[in-house]
């Protein structure tokens, strides 16, 4: 029945996110999702949300969500903007910010969403390559562009870049968008955040799914200056008006302010984090310096695809991505101590 698409679908290599199976005892380090609960006070907030009020359109501006991020940082509350997952955020950016004459540049490995929306809006890019040691390098970004994205850290690598590398990017590139993906910033990297109010051309995208442990809920803000916020909202309210629903906004602001929560719980995964890549180096393994939820890790014995294989048919899943130069690392996301015990037993008896 494809005869009935519309042109442009037929062009389109959907992203395909990582599985989410029904297995029993499963060990699930395949989607970077928390390994602990949300904080207390978000369930609290949703139960209390989930009454008469649902008949009620939610706040189209998300306004007390944006209000708890702009006090955070000493912004103004138009210079946040909230939608349904950094995703849907990140899709909007596509479209209002970086569809130029010259190409959008973003790296060779790294989230492979950004693709998808080039070819889904259109949009010009042009892949620059990681180095040997999968690192960004800002030399390979002195060259006409439209537009960059990049994330910070680096998916699936892991890898992050210090501030003050940041800046000179955006030093370099004063006539020019550049967007900073910050999803994974929460677990040992510096936010570009601080640089918003200097550089007009900067936009960072945040999301709760990770550091926050709301994944199921779909919330992701970006912070920029005035006119980048503005042509977001232009795009989102051409789209969907009320794209945060009331369940979600309560859930998602008192999450926020549970600032004790959050800074325990990120702490929490690091030091797991750490454990765990002190524990797969003494197995062999070449583990990439993460300062994201999870570790890019590969063994010099075994390919990538049969280790994930293997693991899997012991009711554990990691993530494989089958692509040039990172064939046989596999991603795993950081679980409890219990999880990462259960992921090197089953290691050993694949290692043998």
């Amino acid at each position: 029945m494809s005869r009935f698409w519309s042109p442009i679908v037929h062009t389109l290599s959907p992203y395909v996110a990582g599985e989410q199976p029904r297995i029993a005892g499963l060990v699930k380090l395949n989607t970077n999702e928390s390994p602990y609960g949300p904080s207390p006070r978000a369930v609290a907030a949703i139960a209390a949300a989930n009454g008469d009020a649902l008949r009620l359109y939610p706040d189209p501006t998300s306004l007390p969500l944006r209000q708890a991020i702009a006090g955070t940082y000493g912004l103004d509350v138009g210079e946040v903007f909230v939608g349904n997952g950094s995703d849907e955020v990140l899709a909007h950016v596509f479209q209002g910010l970086l569809n130029h004459d010259g190409p959008l540049l973003y790296p060779d490995i790294t989230y492979s969403f950004y693709p998808t929306y080039c070819r889904l809006y259109g949009i010009t890019a042009r892949l620059v390559p990681l180095d040997e040691g999968f690192q960004v390098r800002l030399e390979d970004y002195r060259q006409p562009c439209g537009a960059i994205i990049l994330p910070n850290p680096n998916a699936p690598t892991g890898i992050a870049r210090p501030l003050a590398w940041i800046e000179a990017l955006l030093d370099e590139h004063p006539d020019q968008v550049v967007v900073i993906d910050e999803a994974y910033v929460d677990f040992g990297a510096e936010s570009a955040i601080a640089l918003v109010r200097k550089y007009p051309n900067l936009l960072v995208v945040h999301t709760f799914s990770k550091s926050r442990g709301l994944a199921g809920l779909r919330v992701g803000f970006a912070v920029g200056q005035r006119p980048l916020i503005d042509a977001l909202e232009r795009v989102k309210d051409s789209f969907n008006s009320y794209p945060l629903d009331r369940l979600a906004l309560a859930g998602a602001t008192a999450a926020w302010l549970d600032r004790e929560w959050f800074d325990h719980h990120r702490t929490l995964i690091m030091a797991s984090r750490e454990r765990l890549t002190v524990a797969l180096r003494k197995r062999g393994f070449e583990v990439l310096p993460s300062a994201a939820n999870f570790v890019f890790a590969r063994h010099p014995g075994r390919s990538g695809p049969d280790l994930a294989a293997a693991l899997r048919a012991r009711a554990i899943l990691v993530r494989h991505f089958a692509k040039d130069r990172i064939g046989d690392f596999l991603r795993i996301s950081i679980g409890t101590d219990a999880e990462c015990d259960q992921l090197l037993a089953a290691l050993d008896g694949i290692l043998g």
